[in-house]
């Protein structure tokens, strides 16, 4: 993977944003942080330049070098396109017309992507919490502990998965285990809500479709790339770290908000975060043989299919 190829990446995004003819802040924050990700300190100069017609699509495909950077472009034009969720007509044939100029199988993006947007849309009813115990509004000591840390396995487990687009079930089941807590507490809140929630912590689509382009299709070289979102450690084993800890964290954020009847403030939310960041941690160690034997035993596509219902 070449500066040029980068570079090149950026400006297929660039254009991918601007194919609805409405590029808003979130595709082009997305455009920033697929940059970031792939070692580019600013994509502005590149979108610049797209944006006063300097390039079009057929230019910048013909421009990459390899393969792999001509998966990623798709796979990154295809995250921006999805921002906003499911990608509209227009930006539907502008992947259309990339993946031809860029002659490559694009079948398995496009299936997980629409899979996950299914799933960001439905959000079944969770499996119940098997208990005896307290009626809801009081859940009963320890159930929902567990049922958090085996949600964190899952997801952790997902990024351990070959393929290349599996992580976009992690989001969907991290909002599923946010609304799966607020039940138990007798709270009941809509898609839009939990989004917002799950948004607080900076866990968003667009930045998980980043995430896993960047971490699969890089492999060995992804530490450089990741930079400080994975302290410098490459591969999905670092993945599936920070992927537990953030559903981790997630999960006992929730509860407490829940517990303190919504009452808590964004800032106060960020810092419960953190602090159950910190402790996922710890418990991240004890459990790994757990995340590789779930992986083995999860499929994916059955996987999505139990969440939509």
């Amino acid at each position: 993977m070449t500066q040029q190829d980068v570079e090149t990446i950026i400006g297929i995004a660039a254009l991918a944003a601007m194919a609805d003819d409405a590029q808003d802040a979130q595709e082009l924050d997305a455009i920033q942080d697929a940059a970031r990700r792939l070692g580019l300190v600013s994509a502005d100069d590149v979108i610049r330049q797209v944006a006063a017609g300097r390039a079009t699509m057929p230019e910048l495909a013909a421009r990459l070098t390899s393969s792999d950077a001509r998966h990623t472009a798709y796979d990154v034009a295809l995250g921006v396109c999805s921002t906003n969720g499911r990608p509209t007509p227009s930006e539907d044939d502008f992947l259309r017309t990339l993946a031809t100029l860029l002659e490559v199988d694009v079948s398995a993006s496009n299936t997980a992507a629409a899979d996950a947007m299914q799933q960001l849309s439905a959000f079944s009813a969770p499996p119940p919490i098997v208990s005896t115990g307290p009626a809801a509004g009081q859940p009963a000591s320890g159930t929902l502990d567990n049922h958090i840390l085996d949600q964190a396995i899952l997801t952790a487990a997902l990024e351990l998965l070959p393929d290349r687009l599996a992580n976009l079930a992690i989001l969907p089941l991290q909002m599923r285990l946010v609304r799966h807590i607020g039940q138990q507490f007798g709270q009941q809140m809509d898609a839009n809500q939990i989004k917002d929630l799950a948004g607080t912590f900076g866990l968003g689509a667009a930045a998980q479709i980043m995430e896993s382009v960047v971490r699969k299709a890089f492999g060995g070289i992804a530490g450089g790339l990741l930079g400080g979102m994975l302290g410098g450690i490459a591969g999905t084993a670092a993945g599936g770290a920070v992927t537990f800890a953030s559903t981790y964290a997630l999960g006992h954020a929730a509860e407490q908000y829940y517990a303190q009847g919504r009452s808590l403030s964004s800032a106060d939310m960020k810092a419960l975060f953190a602090r159950f960041k910190g402790d996922a941690q710890t418990v991240y160690p004890r459990v790994q043989d757990r995340i590789a034997a779930r992986a083995q035993g999860t499929d994916l596509r059955s996987l999505m299919r139990a969440v939509t219902g």
